[in-house]
């Protein structure tokens, strides 16, 4: 439904021991969204416990970048995730590593690049870049749970976030409560998680800055059938990746593609696979390390895509509604290959 609709209930006040926020005690909330499935139950469950939406500001990590690299995530992503903040009346802001997916993976003896991220009045914020510390990586992350080496999540999406929280001045005001869609059923790992707690970035007890910043997984118990069900009931219009057969949406070209996945992207994607299989043999190592993308492409059967859905997902423009009026039905995607997270 259109903000115009929502209900706005009485925010609950649960009990000082529970395990979920007091959603009354924060002056902001901040959802880091992917334009997945579950970022969106995440702000909508949001929007359900009646926080009001001039009170969220979405932020969406570019994982690409701005510097014109285009190897790993679907073009549709920024596109669509403007058309749902607005349709929903939220803020938006973008950030992203300088140079992106690429860049990071081709950094030889040089610091990691610096972050970049979008300012309330839509300055463009340079931040980093100049560390003392040296690396080099030249190859692909790797599908572990272990993030020092699948990079593409500490350093395209966890420290970018960090950075803004650090460094935004309005940060340091009042109390902030981030919020993230993370599910203890994708994976044993993130079962784990603390569905409440302070921050990464959190800074409370600061003697000279003071930040006041928890972090809430609001839905890290849910199944996907709930997931699904809040989506339904708002009536929302999935990514188009759904449309097409993915089970989850992050990359297009995620580390954790399945055979089948590999075998669409290099029937409907093929310029954008033979990059990343020349990298792969560039540099020797394989991103699932016992297969090569070729490999896995040759084990897997494509995906019958939908050329006009096709279309929209390999596009900078989403013109399609957010909120459907007419039958809502799940996407082929829905409870299919999901390939990751560890």
């Amino acid at each position: 439904m259109h903000t115009s609709q929502l209900v706005f209930w009485e925010i609950p006040t649960p009990n000082l021991l529970h395990v979920e926020p007091i959603l009354a005690d924060y002056d902001r909330y901040v959802v880091f969204q992917s334009g997945g499935k579950d970022s969106l139950a995440a702000i909508l469950h949001l929007l359900e416990c009646g926080v009001h939406p001039n009170l969220i500001e979405l932020h969406h990590h570019c994982v690409d970048g701005r510097e014109g690299s285009a190897l790993m995530d679907w073009p549709v992503t920024e596109a669509y995730c403007k058309a749902f903040a607005k349709a929903f009346g939220l803020k938006l802001y973008f950030s992203w590593k300088v140079g992106g997916f690429e860049g990071e993976m081709l950094r030889n003896n040089t610091p990691t690049a610096a972050v970049a991220y979008e300012r309330t009045d839509g300055v463009i914020s340079i931040t980093g870049g100049d560390s003392k510390s040296l690396g080099t990586r030249h190859r692909f992350p790797q599908v572990t749970a272990d993030l020092s080496q699948r990079w593409c999540s500490s350093y395209l999406k966890i420290m970018v976030g960090d950075r803004i929280l650090t460094n935004e001045p309005r940060f340091r005001e009042g109390k902030t409560l981030v919020i993230t869609g993370e599910r203890a059923q994708e994976s044993s790992a993130r079962a784990k998680y603390q569905t409440f707690e302070p921050d990464r970035c959190d800074n409370r007890r600061g003697k000279k800055v003071i930040r006041h910043i928890d972090h809430w997984r609001p839905i890290h118990k849910w199944s996907e059938e709930e997931v699904w069900a809040i989506i339904e009931r708002h009536r929302i219009n999935p990514h188009p990746a759904y449309w097409l057969g993915w089970g989850r949406v992050s990359c297009s070209c995620c580390i954790f593609g399945s055979a089948n996945q590999w075998a669409t992207i290099r029937n409907y994607m093929p310029e954008q696979f033979e990059k990343i299989a020349q990298y792969e043999e560039l540099f020797g190592t394989t991103i699932q390390r016992k297969l090569s993308i070729r490999q896995l492409a040759d084990k897997g059967t494509s995906y019958l895509c939908d050329t006009d859905m096709l279309e929209i997902a390999l596009s900078h423009q989403y013109n399609e509604p957010i909120v459907i009026n007419g039958q809502w039905k799940l996407p082929p995607g829905a409870f299919g290959e999901s390939s990751g997270p560890i």
